[in-house]
């Protein structure tokens, strides 16, 4: 194993004490000065002197340990504590298999730009190269996944290494950093001095804040003049808290916004100029709008694959405007008009800021017709919850969970249950927690653990498929242990159920592997097992009592929600097709026949129908 390459480092002002402390406490204490008040971990042999420091400081209070039932669980525990704070998750983990067994967890973190400081303990630095008990490189298998890395050789950086970590994790883009810890690093003693947040300074890491004035300029003028603008928000907007400045500048000039999936939240879904998440299940008038728009505001997006769609088509007749705080993102896959590098928030603020200087008004004219025609549209493909004899749809579910829990806080797992989420919810900022980049399987209820434990005044509801949740059911223990109250909802269809509606529509309903009623555990008395509430729910007529029992327990609840087991998530766009061509969407309606000869003002077409709306341009009449 190789020493981290570290970054260049300046102390802002010299400390003044000192005192005879091991690496353990120097890690411990940096922990606790930097504000960290749980983590998520379980130990092992190598970080057991990390452990036996964490004890002293247990008892001495202000900080807590979550053990989990497997690392996994820990890293997305820490994952969603730091999605739903935006503070620094925390998570805990020995070498070997340890260390190994978080990796999807910081892999899931990386991919959706989550903060998050990883430790993981190490043989001792003697044993190292030596195919030691226990010993892999974590600081080579995670180099691609990671924001950046640690290997701490002297106890003397430790503090040093904490502050940069943090400093790192949260700045910029978010990301995990990792920090791994040989075990006699852990225990030597030195003359510890301690490291405050802002103490220290990394020359070589300097992220730009600021957008560049004259791009702004240009920006502001492509807003001004477009008719038929559209803002596209991503996750970028969620870390840099810019939710307020996203709906000013939606207001200021009435633009339609649409969000990705990790960009739930940012705008208020229940405000008129919401139109949804876009995207492979987004909902058909956001993805009808991208394709139509003549100017795209992309603001902390990534121009994903599960978001354009066929790349070459997506917003294709659109001038693009891009604002990002990772240069690396700014026309990766798309091209952009007007690229703007900087935090999201700031550049927004600034883009305020010239509009007011210039004297710009509010103007709803000049979208009306725009905002008509996607109005047409939420009319002509509505999301449906549709209802069958006798039994459930999984929309049911999540609908009744939408109503008698509106301002919870949701995780979710991956696969339809995820898009249906998605697609019924209507999250305020932080309130959606998702895999969104890696799609992680297993990912909900450690995150719902760490919501909870983060905000334990606050409903967390965790709504997961019976596949997903098989992935990290472990985690029950956790729940039960420590009394942490978040609901888990499974949309039980015995599938894995995005894979099956694959199948069915793109490999010939041959259901590979993907059927898992066979050795699916009775998920309410797997809940007994452990020692919590299970609930069973079939019917219709059941679901509304069942979900307002399960949000009055005061405890920790596991529900199995029995579903149609074929149902498939829509609208949907297909691989290789443009986000216009959605299948399963209801046909469109005939128009009226028109009474009489018609113009529209807008494209001039002839013969209009009588319907307020004209069918070549959607312009209402």
């Amino acid at each position: 194993m190789v020493s981290s390459p570290s970054l260049p480092t300046e102390i802002a002002f010299p400390p003044t004490t000192s005192s005879r402390r091991t690496g353990a406490f120097a890690l411990i204490d940096s922990l606790k000065r930097h504000g960290v008040q749980h983590i998520f971990g379980y130990p092992g042999g190598a970080i057991l002197p990390i452990y036996d420091e964490l004890y002293r400081a247990e008892a001495a209070g202000g900080i807590q340990h979550i053990l989990v039932r497997h690392e996994q669980g820990a890293a997305h525990a820490a994952d969603g504590y730091a999605r739903a704070t935006g503070k620094v998750g925390v998570c805990f983990g020995t070498s070997g298999p340890g260390a190994t067994n978080l990796v999807t967890g910081i892999a899931t973190a990386q991919m959706d730009s989550i903060p998050m400081v990883i430790v993981t303990g190490q043989v001792g630095r003697a044993a190292i190269g030596t195919d030691a008990f226990q010993e892999t490189d974590i600081y080579g298998i995670t180099l691609p996944i990671v924001k950046h890395s640690y290997v701490v050789r002297d106890p003397r950086d430790m503090a040093k290494t904490v502050a940069e970590a943090f400093h790192i994790a949260s700045s910029g883009r978010p990301g995990p950093v990792l920090i791994d810890v040989p075990k006699d690093v852990g225990l030597e003693e030195f003359d510890y001095i301690p490291v405050e947040p802002g103490m220290v300074k990394l020359p070589g890491y300097r992220p730009t804040v600021r957008g560049n004035p004259r791009q702004i300029e240009q920006a502001v003028r492509l807003i001004r003049h477009s008719h038929q603008p559209l803002m596209y928000i991503g996750g970028g907007a969620i870390a840099a808290g810019a939710h307020g400045e996203i709906r000013a500048l939606a207001e200021l000039f009435h633009i339609p916004v649409t969000t990705t999936l990790m960009g739930k939240g940012a705008f208020d879904e229940k405000h008129p100029l919401s139109v949804g998440m876009l995207g492979m299940h987004g909902t058909a008038y956001a993805n009808f709008a991208v394709s139509e728009c003549d100017l795209l505001i992309a603001i902390g997006a990534r121009f994903d694959d599960r978001v354009t769609g066929k790349l070459d088509e997506f917003a294709s007749r659109a001038k693009v405007i891009h604002i990002d705080i990772d240069p690396a993102e700014v026309g990766k896959n798309r091209a952009p008009n007007v690229p703007i590098v900087g935090d999201v928030r700031q550049v927004l603020m600034d883009m305020l800021r010239r509009c007011q200087e210039l004297g710009i008004e509010s103007a709803p004219a000049r979208t009306q017709p725009w905002r008509d025609r996607i109005d047409r549209w939420r009319v002509e493909y509505p999301l449906v919850v549709p209802e069958y004899p006798d039994i459930l749809s999984p929309q049911e579910v999540i609908a009744e969970l939408a109503r008698q829990a509106p301002d919870a806080y949701y995780t979710t797992d991956v696969g339809q249950h995820q898009m249906w989420a998605a697609q019924f919810l209507k999250n305020g900022p932080r309130r959606w927690v998702t895999s969104g980049g890696l799609g992680t399987m297993g990912f909900g209820m450690p995150a719902a653990m760490g919501v909870k434990v983060a905000l334990p005044d606050e409903e967390v509801i965790c709504i997961s498929g019976d596949a997903s949740f098989q992935m990290n059911m472990q985690e029950l223990g956790t729940l039960a242990q420590y009394g942490i109250n978040a609901k888990t909802v499974i949309i039980n269809n015995g599938w894995q159920g995005m894979v099956r509606q694959w199948q069915q529509a793109f490999y010939g309903e041959r259901y590979s592997c993907s059927n898992m009623e066979v050795g699916k555990p009775d998920f309410v008395l797997l809940a007994q097992a452990f020692g919590m509430k299970g609930m069973l729910i079939r019917r219709r007529e059941e679901l509304k009592d069942a979900i307002a029992e399960m949000l009055a327990h005061k405890g920790p609840v596991l529900v199995d929600a029995q579903v149609k087991r074929d149902e498939n998530c829509y609208p949907m766009v297909a691989p290789g097709k443009s986000n216009s061509q959605m299948i399963g969407l209801p046909e469109r309606p005939k128009l009226q026949q028109a009474t009489e000869l018609l113009y529209c003002s807008s494209c001039g077409a002839k013969n209009v129908a009588s319907n307020n709306f004209c069918p070549e341009c959607g312009t209402k009449l």
